[in-house]
């Protein structure tokens, strides 16, 4: 495949996780609206964000493993179906229960389509560019948090909510058109194992090593960034309006730190990781020290948003090389641990401001799940080091 097509599959994958992306993060800019709207308090509103990351869960580990030895282009057309649905549900739900249903089903669709959409990307760009290929389908991801999320909010507010969701379900079908025409049909992994050895494969120490680290990293990130409107109103003394561009500084650092990490990872995915787990939770406590000082409180959203997300690409990359045979059922279940990360951080952050430590006490949760992920990265090296050390032949004089 030459460079230009391969660069235009690239862009037509990170179209539809910009979708995806869109999807998951702009409803939290909506929840008054949604809830005025559908007759439901605020809390119950905001289930409409949890119950979509606990859904990709069992959308990556039921619908991933009978897709993926269909051609990968095929795969993600059926998942682009279920988001568009999901969308279109969301935008015409008379009631709060067809709402919900509506979250489930687009949710359905996340884990696979990255999962899948990692394994594609990386297939289409030679071994040494293949970290970078798997950033280019999180671009759209960062893009919807640094422009997505901010314009769906001010859509929203002007002509309701509903527009935002039937606008994404048209996002999906331009998706859907762009994947037809851009990808390549290419030919499903050929080194599968079967689907019961694939499961037993997740629970490798290597692979399951980058599983926890996943969950544990972004559940100390996205702890961290739920919680930061009201320290930035109340602790750092932000006025309202400046919250939104706030935000656009921490999505540049998403989509920063998504280029810089896929070009680390293809250098040295381990190293990496390693590296930036050592920053990130360091990043978050320096946070929470400048939490009373507007300008250092700006760079420090920049930088946890490059830190935290430049682990994506090394931590895809890792577990899809430890996982062989099950690669991209593998690379799927990483997506869930992202997700499922984000929803055990946002509750122990949580937590911690109902028990009364206050609205700086994220940012110590946040760097105490890190600190779990940075010592499961260390052992897993140390562990993998050592096998390593076994298995070679020692020489003799």
């Amino acid at each position: 495949m030459t460079r230009r097509k391969a660069a235009l599959a690239l862009f037509a994958l990170s179209v539809g996780g910009f979708g995806i992306g869109l999807t998951e993060f702009v409803i939290a800019g909506l929840l008054t609206e949604v809830g005025t709207d559908l007759g439901v308090t605020i809390s119950q509103a905001g289930h409409l964000v949890g119950v979509y990351a606990l859904a990709v869960v069992p959308g990556a580990l039921l619908i991933t493993p009978f897709l993926m030895r269909r051609p990968p282009k095929y795969a993600l057309a059926v998942l682009l179906a279920f988001f568009v649905v999901g969308n279109l549900l969301s935008a015409w739900a008379p009631t709060y229960e067809v709402m919900l249903a509506g979250r489930i089903v687009a949710a359905l669709a996340h884990g696979g389509y990255f999962g899948i959409g990692a394994v594609l990307a990386a297939s289409l760009v030679p071994p040494s560019k293949r970290a970078s290929a798997v950033a280019a389908l999180f671009a759209g991801l960062t893009i919807a948090n640094v422009l997505g999320v901010p314009a769906g909010a001010l859509v929203g507010q002007q002509y309701g909510w509903r527009v935002v969701f039937w606008i994404i379900s048209a996002l999906g079908l331009i998706a859907l058109a762009g994947l037809i025409a851009l990808v390549p049909k290419t030919e499903p992994e050929r080194d599968q194992l079967p689907v019961a050895q694939q499961f037993k494969a997740l629970a490798r120490p290597q692979v399951l090593a980058s599983l926890l680290t996943t969950a544990l990293v972004f559940g100390g990130m996205f702890g961290v960034f739920t919680y930061i409107e009201p320290l930035l109103r109340e602790v750092t003394g932000y006025s309202a309006t400046a919250i939104p561009w706030l935000l656009v500084i921490f999505g540049a650092g998403l989509f920063a730190g998504n280029i810089l990490g896929g070009k680390a990872a293809d250098r040295n995915a381990d190293n990496a990781v390693l590296v930036l787990s050592i920053l990130l939770p360091i990043v978050i406590l320096a946070l929470g020290a400048v939490a009373g000082m507007p300008v250092p409180v700006a760079i420090g959203l920049f930088l946890l948003g490059l830190v935290g997300f430049a682990t994506v690409p090394g931590l895809q990359a890792r577990v899809m090389r430890h996982a062989q045979g099950a690669a991209t059922l593998a690379s799927a279940t990483n997506i869930a641990a992202f997700n499922l990360g984000n929803t055990i951080g946002v509750s122990l952050a949580g937590a911690a401001i109902a028990a009364g430590y206050g609205l700086i006490s994220p940012t110590v949760v946040g760097a105490g799940l890190t600190l779990a992920g940075l010592g499961l990265i260390v052992v897993a090296r140390v562990s993998a080091r050592r096998k390593t050390a076994l298995t070679q032949p020692t020489s003799t004089i």
